[in-house]
């Protein structure tokens, strides 16, 4: 299988620093698949200090033409390698060969032409006009360039789509780039390393990417004084731990983090659609997704229908092999990510909860990570399972009375990233998705992802927006100019 298993820094594609490697293990077998580069804290400061002098002393910064070409090489050169990288993908991360053709791997590279036409037209100097301040009038401008050394952290579930969402926007800006990534699926992150060094003119030090199975790696990255801008994708907890790493040096940070999102369905709403929706949402990459649907709100008085109709079709998801496009569910990244998820399912029986469907391994697939969908009902809102991110294929049923109660219990989360509805009136569908605190919302059925859709969360599920033209705009810093009027 084609792969890339070594550093890129400076340009140069080779071992970590002493030459230490870490096994990486296929998912869907739990076979080890081989070894990546085990990056050092000294290969990080090498990588920093080389991201710094690149933007420091090179045109990089300021030659958007060029940019706007190395950006048109990256996207020809991914989709000539799309074939290997789907392959890779699906190997490494466990993603099922469906999603590698959507977000997985095939609409973002799509993106990067999305940018490159947007660092084209993108306004980069405002005309303030002229101001009379204490008799002096001025002619006044504003002028907005690069932030400068992004650190990028790059999570396991969907590690080509954001990884892209972090270096391209950073690239069109005109950023320098540290990025890590997952040590779960280190080959996909590391292959877009060797592309890029082979493949695009992008000069020597502007992208650097490593993989490393330490969290001193990512630590080191945040905490650099040399590093003017953090962009974290991941679990709140290490949200957090990154904003008060960065504070030290006051450095920017853009952070996406968890989410445990709802879906309401009205009492107009077809029941069949909405079933359909939330039971391919949950087990979309085993339930791997921040911003997945994982808490269904459903009216009290037609709780036991939706719950039978969720429950058969959760059930009759096709579970097995990512890389048959048969199957719609592959599994989860790892044995230790599968014991989390039977935890929460554990704990909410202990809670009270009952399992209607899943919560087991599924029978004829003893190797590799899979879980079953799994549909829990019997909880109030406040319940470990429904206030906590899984991130596997658990979804909790919680009745409700009215639309006010509805957006009530879809609010009472410390996250807010995404959300849907479902109902018969657009209207009053649309409505309710207005009341949730989320970043995004989906009203029957309408899918907000895109190139050009900015995607991020309210609360605790992160700071500022990835993608569109905020995602450019979270790389760039404001000057404002002045001059004496003529």
């Amino acid at each position: 299988m084609w792969h890339e298993e070594r550093l890129l820094i400076d340009g140069e594609l080779g071992p970590a620093e002493a030459g230490r490697a870490y096994e990486t293990v296929n998912p869907a077998t739990g076979e080890v698949l081989g070894t990546a580069a085990d990056a050092t804290v000294g290969d990080v400061e090498r990588a920093i200090a080389v991201a710094r002098r690149t933007f420091d002393t090179t045109s990089w910064a300021t030659d958007r033409d060029f940019r706007t070409r190395c950006l048109r090489q990256l996207h020809d050169a991914l989709v000539a390698r799309a074939d290997d990288l789907r392959t890779l993908l699906i190997a490494d991360n466990g993603l099922p060969h469906m999603l590698t053709q959507g977000p997985g791997l095939d609409t973002p590279t799509g993106m990067i032409n999305y940018y490159a036409d947007l660092l084209e037209k993108f306004e980069w100097t405002d005309d303030l006009g002229t101001a009379e301040t204490m008799g002096r009038v001025s002619t006044r401008w504003v002028e907005k360039e690069p932030v400068g050394v992004v650190a990028a952290i790059v999570p396991y579930n969907y590690p080509v789509q954001i990884s892209l969402a972090k270096l391209v926007p950073a690239l069109a800006a005109g950023c320098t780039v540290v990025l890590k990534a997952p040590p779960q699926c280190p080959w996909i992150t590391a292959a877009l390393g060797r592309i890029i060094a082979e493949d695009t003119d992008i000069p020597a030090g502007v992208i650097n990417i490593l993989t490393s199975s330490e969290v001193a790696v990512g630590v080191a990255m945040v905490r650099s004084p040399l590093v003017d801008m953090v962009s974290f994708t991941g679990s709140t907890v290490a949200g957090r731990q990154i904003m008060a790493d960065a504070s030290a040096t006051v450095k920017k940070v853009f952070l996406e983090l968890g989410g445990k999102s709802a879906c309401i369905v009205l009492d107009d709403a077809p029941l069949d659609l909405a079933a359909m929706m939330a039971a391919f949402t949950i087990t979309s990459h085993a339930g791997q997704g921040c911003a997945i649907t994982s808490r269904l709100l459903v009216p009290a008085s037609v709780h036991d229908e939706i719950v039978e109709l969720t429950a058969s079709m959760m059930a009759g998801v096709a579970v097995g092999d990512p890389s048959d496009p048969a199957n719609m569910m592959g599994p989860l990244i790892s044995e230790a990510q599968r014991q989390k998820v039977d935890a929460y399912v554990t704990g909410a029986v202990a809670e009270g909860g009952t399992v209607v469907t899943g919560g087991k391994v599924p029978e004829g697939l003893p190797d590799g990570y899979f879980y079953e969908p799994t549909l829990v009902t019997g909880l109030g809102p406040d319940a470990t399972l429904a206030q906590e991110e899984v991130f596997g294929p658990v979804l909790v049923v919680l009745p409700y009375s009215d639309d006010d109660e509805a957006v009530a219990i879809a609010n009472n989360s410390s996250f807010g990233l995404s959300g849907t509805v479902f109902g018969t009136d657009e209207e009053r569908a649309t409505g309710v998705g207005r009341r949730i605190r989320a970043g995004t919302v989906s009203v029957n059925g309408g899918m907000w992802y895109g190139a050009d859709a900015p995607f991020g969360g309210y609360k605790q599920s992160g700071i500022g927006r990835e993608m569109g033209v905020p995602g450019l705009v979270e790389y760039l810093e404001i000057k404002t100019l002045a001059l004496p009027a003529e």
